[in-house]
This record gives structure tokens, C-alpha cells and sequence, in this order.
């Protein structure tokens, strides 16, 4: 029954953020809604993280079964994708490296705020 519940908490959060699309009118996807909402729900003590904790691992861990649809997609349409190949390989080349790069500065920073705070 935990888990039928902090399944309950993620899909609540799911369809709050997809009503905001439909009416906010902004490009920005529901996913993106869905994280704002979850990180304030999670900052602001309103969600306890164990409320939401072992669902989350388990939907972590099956994530890469949800691209197998895409990739096949994209495999389908490998005809259409062949003339800007080679830039589109440069561009998920340079994003990936420029993100890797962010989420570990940020990580490095946010470890090195806690050692301060442990140690001061």
C-alpha cells in the first residue's frame, strides 16, 4: 500500500503539471512544470522525501526502458535525419559535455557550502 500512495503523490504532481501546460500559455513542457512543483512541494516540507522515496528509485531505475520507443523512432526516421547528421552529432556532443560540466560545479559547490558549514 506504501507504494500505491507515493505513486499517488508522483501522479498527482504529474497531472497538476499537465494541466499548467494546458493553461499556462508558455513552450514549456509539463515534465519541466512537474519538477518546479515536486522541489517546492519538497522544499517547503509540504512532501516528506520518504514520502516519495522508494517509487522515485524505482522510476529512476526503469527510466531507460522509456527511451526505447524514441530511439526506435528515430531509427524509423533515419532518412529524414541523414543530411544534418554530422550537426546533429555536434550538438549532442558539445550539450552533453556542457551539462557534465555544470552538474559538477554545482555539485562541487554544493559540497564544498556543506563541508563549510560542517566544519564552521
Amino acid at each position: 500500500m506504501k507504494y500505491v500512495k507515493q505513486f499517488g503523490v508522483i501522479l498527482a504532481v504529474t497531472l497538476t503539471a499537465e494541466f499548467m501546460e494546458s493553461l499556462i500559455p508558455l513552450p514549456v513542457p509539463a515534465s519541466i512544470y512537474g519538477l518546479g512543483i515536486m522541489l517546492v512541494l519538497l522544499a517547503g516540507g509540504l512532501v516528506k522525501a520518504e514520502a516519495v522515496k522508494e517509487c522515485a528509485d524505482f522510476l529512476i531505475e526503469i527510466m531507460p526502458l522509456m527511451f526505447i520507443p524514441a530511439a526506435a523512432g528515430l531509427m524509423d526516421s533515419y532518412h529524414e535525419l541523414e543530411g544534418i547528421l554530422l550537426p546533429l552529432a555536434a550538438v549532442t556532443v558539445v550539450t552533453t559535455v556542457t551539462v557534465m560540466a555544470v552538474t559538477g560545479k554545482c555539485a562541487q559547490g554544493i559540497i564544498r557550502k556543506t563541508r563549510k558549514r560542517e566544519n564552521g
